[in-house]
């Protein structure tokens, strides 16, 4: 459901994303609790400010329940990873997926799952 241009989102505006992920359709109280959990000191207001442009650019939807507004991410996390890993691969390596896969793997750690995955997608391609 990801708008057809990209959407621009910042750092908090993810982290809100993060919490609705997670947790499934919060209120903005809910919300801020949840931030407040993961060290995020953010008021209430704010919160407000960011599921209200967010919602502008179609990412989350409220519906009014009883006493308030319930927001919901209208994005995956899929989505949004696909949108910005395009964008960094278009600004670091010129569009090209396989400098940016050689650089995880030689600078960033893997488990054992992770590894065994990774092969199983390098045969993949092979056959």
């Amino acid at each position: 459901m990801m708008a057809k241009r990209e959407v621009e989102l910042g750092e908090a505006e993810l982290a809100v994303l993060r919490v609705l992920w997670e947790t499934g359709p919060q209120t903005v109280r809910e919300v801020m609790a949840r931030l407040h959990e993961r060290g995020r000191k953010v008021a209430y207001t704010t919160v407000l400010t960011f599921l209200t442009r967010m919602e502008q650019k179609g990412v989350v939807s409220s519906d009014k329940d009883e006493h308030a507004y319930v927001y919901r991410a209208r994005v995956t996390k899929e989505q949004v990873a696909k949108t910005r890993v395009r964008s960094l691969l278009d600004q670091l390596y010129d569009g090209a997926a396989a400098p940016m896969v050689l650089h995880l793997i030689e600078n960033e750690r893997f488990t054992d799952e992770e590894i065994a995955r990774l092969r199983r997608l390098l045969k993949e391609l092979d056959s």
